[in-house]
């Protein structure tokens, strides 16, 4: 028998209206983030809400998985964890990416590194992970280095943002060729581990947030 438009008929899959409402989430909240950003009496406020626009990718990005297992529980809380000791690693051995150090805008700091930049780090290879596994590509190897070369380019765009916005700063304002060489590196391996949990394949939304980050950022660089 056929359902109705839009009925979600297995609980471990998303419905197409709970896959809209999620993606319109993105779009309206990045939206609303480059108006925000776009005039100056408003920056500081929408500064103050980097962080928790992050946390509501989050939860939209963890709304989305399905089916909902400890795996991905696991999952995410391995790149997380991994993306905040590689920051740690970053800052204070100037091994991975150069020399830098945080500001302001991503919120609570741990020793220096802010507590939020495991979750994006998870944002992103998770993102992008579901991308490619979504993709025709057969090869898990093509698959990672793929990935990775587009985080790389999504850091192309940040990187500008991030110094004039108070993300991040690098020494003597030069962004060195080790953070994306440390990009890459680190893209690879996540989202090789990406690639080992072997999900089932996911929607849209994961792959919409990535699309609506490089378009984000593509539009800050011009603020």
């Amino acid at each position: 028998m056929e359902g109705a438009p839009g009925l979600k008929l297995n609980p471990h899959e998303l419905s197409q209206w709970e896959q809209n409402l999620l993606i319109l989430i993105i779009v309206l909240f990045h939206l609303v983030g480059l108006i925000g950003f776009a005039i100056p009496a408003m920056q500081p406020i929408f500064l103050k809400l980097v962080p928790w626009h992050i946390l509501l990718m989050l939860i939209v990005i963890l709304c989305s998985h399905r089916p909902m297992e400890s795996k991905f529980i696991l999952f995410a809380l391995l790149i997380t964890m991994s993306g905040f000791v590689l920051e740690w690693i970053g800052v204070h051995k100037n091994w991975v990416f150069g020399t830098y150090h945080y500001g302001q805008t991503l919120g609570l700091k741990l020793d220096a590194i802010p507590l939020i930049i495991g979750v994006n780090w998870f944002l992103l290879i998770y993102s992008t992970g579901v991308l490619m596994q979504r993709s025709r590509i057969r090869s898990v190897i093509i698959r990672v280095v793929a990935g990775a070369i587009i985080l790389v380019l999504l850091d192309l765009l940040i990187e500008p943002v991030a110094q004039h916005f108070d993300y991040w700063h690098w020494a003597n304002g030069i962004i060195p060729l080790k953070n994306y060489l440390g990009w890459f590196g680190a893209s690879t391996a996540m989202l090789f581990v990406f690639e080992q949990f072997r999900f089932k394949k996911q929607g849209l939304v994961a792959p919409v947030l990535l699309v609506v980050q490089f378009v984000f950022f593509a539009v800050m660089c011009f603020l």
